[in-house]
């Protein structure tokens, strides 16, 4: 049976064309018999035949011309049916123009008006019918095999994209979902169809539609839709408890060729951070990238990884990606290779910032233009019980490749900082603050535009909270968050990579940009809504477990030193710190005690060394600190 339905498959034109010829055949053979009250044809066989044969021909080449048969029928829509209409009624008037040419040759070939109106009637017919038989069937087929294994599909928006998605999951057989019922804030379209699903609601009746219907999935369908709004939906669809799923950019998705039933994703943070999404303006502030050679430090990581990604598209002369792990550095270099292939003149340096020589020798050769220093040991824990490490690369590296920078006569450099930095708790941050000096320092002295960029958490970074949380969570849990108070801020890789890129382009010398990170977030609601839009209830399926603030961790994050104040730049997104004044001479000689410190791997001489250079450095944890006054207590 398998090979005679194979057999049937492969030969599926041939087998269309022998429905229709039937079909037309068993029409004319009716209208003919219907019109001369004589289906036994006595006495008017010749006629027949004669008109059979011209029939046939007319038919099977006006069907063939028309390319009927090129066409899935299992997926046709209304223009197809419609289409194979006027293909028939086609074939009509060339089999009626033909025999009546004939019968003016011949005087007793006569078919008569009926005859015509009857056959084109019932062909037509005929032929349409099949068709959408054919079609119902398919339908019918797909939603019963869908019903089986499928997931009950509530639709957010009654738009293009809901039409495309609704579209597509009725041609895909295999698919997971069966569509419900939509939702959407356009009063117009409530109680339409789209393809035969109703618009049942406004979105602000999600969880009771959701618990009227038993909805197991929800979909997020508007692509043109405010931040204020998105966040409100994504918010009410956490109250159902119900996985939620969204779909990127339609316009996007029509460009890339991309089927949109396989580009819909989980909802993620970022979907529910509730602000604008920040977007790099080339014509304004990438003109400094445009053919200059850039390195950029650390550029197999997040951060750096994402920096080379966004300077590749701004056409640089050359790019330098430098990285002590290698894994980091193949990665991105792989990935730039597909993208931009010859286009994009780069390369990788496996190198550490540490090493002076190495450091010298590609600033010499390679003549850089602007430094991007993403490199540097971010883990707060691990750098507490590895103080000697944490100065050795963020502090040293950073100080070697700004003397570097200024031997070569580099244009602008650009040190990637954290809010960690501010007011520390942590070795990292002190680290990272001693960075911020350096900038400083360097600046006053130095042609090379020194600046630095502070901003906090990235959502996806390596390290990040949130992959933990999302592993955690497929697990089954527990998920596990330090405080139940701690807060951070939050923004996305690209964002983040945008404003580093426009600071740069605002450099003089010196600053401390700071980057407009939005609202804080609590991780206790951060958690929580990450756990519901995986479809599971918080605290009941999937635990969450208090562990305590680690070394060095604070319960809150601050972009500004009590002893700074903030100046505006024409970019609304980022703003420069005031500098605190430090004692240069004072800073190098404690620089060069650490040092010392560093090498002899004496981590406590290192932590009193820190504590000098940087005063607001406070390495106990008291678990008692406040928080700002604008977090509710009750999120």
């Amino acid at each position: 049976m398998f090979k005679i339905y194979n057999a049937l498959t492969k030969h599926r034109k041939i087998l269309l064309f022998l429905c229709d010829f039937i079909l037309w055949n068993i029409s004319y053979y009716m209208s003919y018999g219907i019109n001369k009250d004589n289906f036994a044809l006595s006495g008017d066989i010749s006629v027949f035949l004669w008109g059979f044969l011209i029939e046939n021909v007319c038919f099977a080449s006006v069907f063939l011309l028309f390319r009927l048969y090129n066409k899935l029928w299992r997926y046709a829509d209304i223009e197809d049916f419609f289409y194979a209409g006027i293909a028939s009624l086609t074939a009509n008037l060339v089999f009626m123009i033909i025999t009546m040419l004939t019968g003016l040759a011949m005087a007793d070939f006569n078919f008569g008006s009926r005859v015509y109106i009857t056959f084109a009637l019932m062909s037509t017919l005929y032929v349409m019918m099949f068709r959408i038989i054919y079609r119902l069937n398919k339908i019918l087929e797909r939603r019963n095999l869908a019903r089986k294994a499928s997931k009950r599909l509530l639709i957010i928006g009654a738009g293009e994209s809901a039409l495309s998605v609704l579209s597509e999951l009725a041609k895909s057989p295999g698919n997971e979902y069966i569509p419900v019922c939509i939702v959407d804030d356009n009063k117009e379209k409530l109680h339409r169809r789209i393809c035969g699903v109703e618009v049942v609601g406004t979105t602000y009746e999600i969880p009771e539609i959701c618990q009227e219907n038993d909805i197991e999935v929800i979909l997020f369908t508007i692509s043109q839709i405010s931040v204020t709004d998105k966040k409100r939906i994504l918010d009410s669809c956490t109250k159902t408890h119900l996985e939620v799923k969204i779909i990127p950019n339609i316009y996007n998705l029509m460009t890339s060729g991309v089927p949109i039933t396989s580009s819909i994703r989980q909802v993620e943070v970022e979907d529910l951070l509730g602000r604008e999404p920040v977007v790099f303006d080339t014509e304004k502030y990438g003109k400094y990238i445009i053919n200059q050679t850039v390195l950029v430090t650390g550029g197999g990581g997040s951060i750096g990884s994402e920096l080379c990604r966004q300077i590749a598209r701004l056409k640089p002369k050359h790019l330098i990606i430098l990285d002590i792990y290698e894994n980091n550095a193949y990665e991105i270099q792989q990935e730039l290779i597909r993208k931009h292939g010859s286009d994009l003149s780069f390369e990788v340096q496996i190198a550490s910032v540490r090493d002076r020589k190495k450091l010298e020798h590609i600033f010499k050769t390679k003549h850089i233009d602007v430094v991007f220093h993403a490199a540097a040991h971010k883990h707060v824990p691990l750098m507490e019980t590895n103080p000697e490490e944490a100065v050795k690369n963020n502090v040293f590296g950073t100080l070697k490749l700004a003397r570097a920078a200024d031997k070569y006569k580099v244009r602008n450099f650009v040190q990637i900082s954290t809010d960690k930095a501010v007011n520390p708790t942590s070795v990292m941050g002190a680290s990272k603050r001693i960075c911020e000096m350096i900038i400083q320092m360097m600046g006053r002295r130095s042609k090379t535009n020194f600046v630095a960029v502070r901003f906090g958490n990235v959502l996806g970074s390596n390290g990040s909270v949130i992959p933990l949380f999302k592993e955690q969570i497929r697990t089954g849990g527990p998920v596990t968050v330090t405080h139940p108070d701690i807060i951070r801020y939050f923004m996305t890789i690209p964002e983040a990579v945008s404003l580093v890129l426009t600071a740069g382009s605002l450099a003089k010398g010196g600053e401390i940009f700071i980057l407009d990170m939005g609202e804080p977030v609590k991780i206790k609601v951060l958690a929580e809504n990450l756990i519901r839009l995986s479809g599971f209830r918080p605290h009941e399926d999937i635990k969450i477990e208090y562990t305590g603030l680690r070394p060095g961790e604070k319960l809150f994050e601050e972009l500004l030193l009590n002893e700074e104040g903030i100046t505006k730049t024409d970019n609304k997104k980022i703003y420069i710190g005031k500098p605190i004044e430090f004692d240069n001479d004072i800073f190098l000689r404690l620089l060069k005690k650490m040092y010392y410190a560093a090498q002899h791997n004496d981590k406590y001489e290192v932590e009193d060394i820190i504590a000098q250079v940087v005063p607001t450095y406070h390495h106990e944890i008291n678990g008692t600190e406040s928080l700002p006054d604008e977090i509710d207590e009750s999120e």
